[in-house]
């Protein structure tokens, strides 16, 4: 497979007003990344996938990265090209930790694997992605308004919903002054 500039040069040729950069990676990962604006990101996407030197058609992984002290969160798609059996190349969009700002593009139209990973996404981090087919909560209930994989979320200090709360569940309600769940209180009443 070419080299991460040689694509970022062959992208930015062919998507005009692109904003690309190489984001190098930790030496464990030894994996760059191209960056890419959230304008852009869909017809970077396509050509990524289209052009028959790279054939990305399969992602393999999307997930968030939330930078609380730059102010931003990432999404992060791992690419492979199944038909050249080459990859990765990993696309990188940035969004505003705002949650009324934090929005990217979805690529699931670009890569139908993509919608369940998004949803994941949307859920667990609060990164809304446009044009997403249907975009819910998928691990967590409905009614929860938070997102557990953001650096700033606070636990809270009573788990009602908890059938059986263990340890550290257990100190926070009771440091707090929160309501214990029946099974738990039962627990309290046998020591």
């Amino acid at each position: 497979m070419e080299s991460i500039e040689k694509i970022k040069e062959m992208v930015a040729q062919a998507v005009p007003g692109a904003a690309i950069e190489i984001i190098p990676s930790s030496p464990a990962a030894a994996q760059p990344a191209l960056l890419v604006n959230r304008e852009s990101a869909v017809a970077v996407a396509c050509y990524l996938k289209d052009e028959p030197s790279y054939q990305m058609d399969f992602c393999s992984c999307v997930t968030g990265v939330d930078y609380l002290a730059k102010g931003y969160i990432e999404v992060v798609y791992h690419l492979y090209s199944v038909a050249l059996k080459q990859g990765p190349v990993v696309l990188k969009i940035r969004a505003p930790r705002e949650l009324s700002q934090c929005h990217v593009p979805s690529l699931t139209p670009v890569w139908r694997g993509c919608e369940f990973q998004e949803r994941e996404a949307f859920d667990l981090y609060g990164i809304k992605f446009n044009g997403h087919p249907d975009l819910r909560r998928i691990l967590m209930w409905n009614e929860f308004t938070d997102h557990p994989m953001r650096k700033d979320y606070v636990p809270p200090a009573d788990y009602e919903w908890e059938p059986t709360p263990h340890d550290d569940v257990l100190k926070r309600a009771k440091a707090d002054g929160g309501i214990m769940p029946p099974s738990a209180a039962a627990a309290e009443v046998k020591k």
